[in-house]
């Protein structure tokens, strides 16, 4: 800070007080001299230079530039010697014609107090016709060497043998000078009394010892207030023949602010333990917050390990399922054409147990799908207080009498975009999970709100969350509440705190993995004893929406019965010719394939077919995605419907069903494969 005040204090002399110090000094000067600045404006000239570059007088130079004084050509190779002094920061010398008269010249950086270059300082002399290599006068060269010592804050030049001193005005200013008389013992007499004895000696040890430079902190008195000022001098001392002192050049600055600063800094110091204290405390609290963060990281990778470990399993088991599920409604369909018999009713019995087995299991599976986040999602923009005010009804029915629903819906709701099923589910499950907290009754509210996710908030997630608006969704219980240990694995696919045979351990997980799919985020707090609170937080939606309308399912299929020509492609045997007895049944001529590759040759060999149903996930190298991309390239207008265990991004994308795709999840029934395939069939043509 104090080289940064001095620097400004040496830029704020004026430049005629420069001029001023230099006139003085070049006034019996016959030899051009001058001073430029970095961009080449004549701030100082004598008029020995107005005469070398044919001008009325030194005034009509200083603020101009050679540009608008000289030619083109003459002015282009000032600048140019300009900027090599500068840069190399060396004297250059160099001859040149000005006015029609030849000049040896010579240019030397000017550099301020720092040593920084801020200028050139010039001398020329001319070569008369018999003097051929002149040399510079001793003079100016001195002068030179005195322009870059002193530099441009408050300069002062002490004639030692006289003892008689020159001020600039900003010298004057910076004592507070209103008159001097020129004495040393004047100037002498403005320092503090303390420190004047320190200056004295200064000066005597570098003229005994012939030193070059000499430098020194010390207090003045202003003059004119009385204010007491640090300052910092710079002196170069010259010596005659004799080695005597006999000049001493030098600028003096105002280093208060410094003095003041390192005051402060002392001040600083005797704080000091305590500041490392203090740190010290918050480096333990970063620390534990960093132990924090590390734990729930671990967390959301065990997670994720978990949901592709789940993910994969309900993939098996939906294809095995799928089968189960199948022969099951084959064997129902066959039993209805029996006679009425004790072994017909046993035998439609059982198949109902196991079809409901296969149901729960089912449901299972989609949970893990859920967690795992690779269920195909259908998202829509709608308002959530709608969807919220249409289950309430149902949701008093599930939760029974003894628990009291309140439902309290924010005005100005945002939309959301979301799968508006699963977000019914996700609610469902908090809310059936309230209710079995509180055992002995009580209250489950239901709440919505817009809210804003900051960055601060979401840096504290270790899943990735990004910072905006949200709409929040909460339900809370007044029940028994979770303690932290149960809390740290409430996402858990399995977890469950309920009796065996009370629950899956699977709705939670399923919420969380539906939400995280929709990239949203999912907070619990809870405390023993006093209750539980999840907070679903959804993106808002920018634009209008509304809940989609859901077509409720007759209970009579309508079997198809006509011409339409289905290819069936199903790398897994038996799964294939499941679908093959199912779409026979349905009336539709079916072709198969076992893969992508086989499927393209039996479009080439069968001309009319209308509907390409395929599994996603095939071996081969060709998925159920690109056999259809071919198939409709080769086919325009084909219609396409998929299958799948789960995907992997074939047909979805960031957890989101590909617009204009028809998918039907295993496991599938009957009635939802003859409903989805004549859905597809007698839909317009897009």
């Amino acid at each position: 800070m104090s080289d940064q005040r001095q620097e400004s204090s040496a830029k704020s002399m004026e430049h005629r007080d420069i001029q001023r110090l230099l006139d003085a000094i070049a006034a019996d000067s016959a030899d051009p001299l001058f001073v430029k600045d970095a961009n080449g404006t004549f701030l100082f000239a004598n008029a020995a230079t107005a005469t070398m570059m044919r001008v009325a007088n030194a005034d009509a130079l200083i603020g101009r530039r050679d540009e608008d004084v000289m030619p083109a050509h003459a002015a282009h190779f000032a600048r140019l010697s300009d900027k090599s002094t500068m840069d190399r920061g060396e004297p250059l010398s160099f001859e040149g014609d000005f006015g029609g008269r030849r000049y040896q010249c010579r240019k030397s950086p000017w550099r301020d107090v720092d040593g920084r270059v801020i200028g050139v300082i010039g001398t020329a002399h001319e070569i008369l016709p018999d003097q051929p290599s002149p040399a510079l006068f001793r003079e100016n060269q001195e002068m030179l060497d005195l322009a870059q010592a002193a530099g441009q804050m408050g300069l002062f030049e002490w004639q030692v043998q006289a003892e008689t001193v020159r001020l600039s005005p900003n010298f004057l200013a910076l004592y507070g000078l209103g008159a001097f008389d020129g004495r040393y013992e004047t100037w002498l007499a403005s320092i503090h009394r303390e420190d004047r004895a320190r200056v004295v000696d200064l000066f005597d040890h570098a003229f005994a010892t012939k030193s070059r430079e000499a430098a020194i902190e010390f207090r003045i008195v202003k003059a004119d207030s009385g204010e007491v000022k640090w300052m910092e001098a710079r002196n170069v001392v010259f010596y005659d023949d004799r080695q005597r002192a006999v000049r001493v050049v030098g600028v003096n600055a105002d280093i208060t602010q410094r003095k003041r600063t390192t005051l402060d800094l002392l001040a600083l110091a005797d704080t000091l333990e305590e500041r490392v204290r203090e740190r010290t405390r918050e480096l333990q609290a970063e620390n534990e917050a960093r132990k924090t963060a590390e734990a729930a990281l671990r967390q959301a990778q065990k997670m994720e390990a978990v949901g592709q470990l789940t993910g994969g399993v309900a993939h098996d088991f939906n294809n095995l399922l799928t089968i189960v599920q199948g022969g099951l409604e084959m064997i129902g369909r066959q039993v209805a054409t029996l006679d009425v018999s004790p072994a017909a009713i046993r035998i439609a019995r059982g198949r109902d147990m196991a079809l409901q087995g296969v149901q729960r299991a089912a449901t299972l599976t989609k949970r893990l799908l859920a967690f795992s986040r690779q269920q195909p999602l259908e998202p829509k923009p709608f308002d959530a207080n709608r969807l919220v005010s249409e289950i309430s009804e149902l949701l008093r029915r599930t939760l029974g009498e003894t628990v009291v629903l309140e439902t309290v819906l924010a005005g100005g709701l945002w939309s959301v975009n979301v799968d508006a099923n699963q977000l019914e589910n996700a609610i469902l499950n908090l809310a059936v999970n309230a209710r079995d907290a509180a055992p002995n009754g009580g209250k489950v509210t239901i709440e919505t709100a817009n809210c804003y996710l900051d960055q601060a908030y979401v840096t504290t997630i270790s899943e990735p969350v990004k910072p905006g608006q949200y709409v929040q969704i909460a339900v809370a219980d007044t029940g028994i509440g979770m303690n932290p240990a149960t809390l740290d694995r409430v996402f858990e696919p399995f977890f469950t705190t309920k009796g065996v045979g009370k629950g899956t351990g699977l709705g939670l997980s399923q919420v969380y993995g539906f939400v995280r799919q929709s990239d949203g985020h999912v907070k619990i707090y809870s405390e023993v004893g006093a209750g539980t609170t999840v907070k679903i937080y959804l993106p808002r939606h920018i634009g209008e929406g509304d809940i989609p309308d859901h077509a409720p399912r007759t209970a009579d299929t309508v079997y198809a019965v006509g011409t339409e020509t289905i290819l069936l492609v199903e790398d897994d045997e038996t799964l294939r010719a499941y679908g093959i007895d199912v779409l026979t049944e349905l009336g539709y001529r079916v072709f198969d394939a076992a893969n992508g590759a086989a499927a393209l040759e039996a479009l080439e060999r069968v001309p009319d077919v209308d509907l390409l149903f395929t599994d996603i996930m095939m071996p081969g190298g060709m998925n159920g995605r690109q056999l259809a991309d071919e198939a409709q390239r080769r086919r325009p207008g084909l219609k396409v419907l998929f299958t799948t265990g789960y995907t992997r991004n074939a047909i979805v994308h960031h957890g989101r069903l590909d617009p204009d795709v028809h998918l039907i999840s295993k496991p599938f029934s009957f009635d939802d494969l003859a409903a989805k395939i004549r859905a597809i069939l007698e839909e317009a043509p897009g």
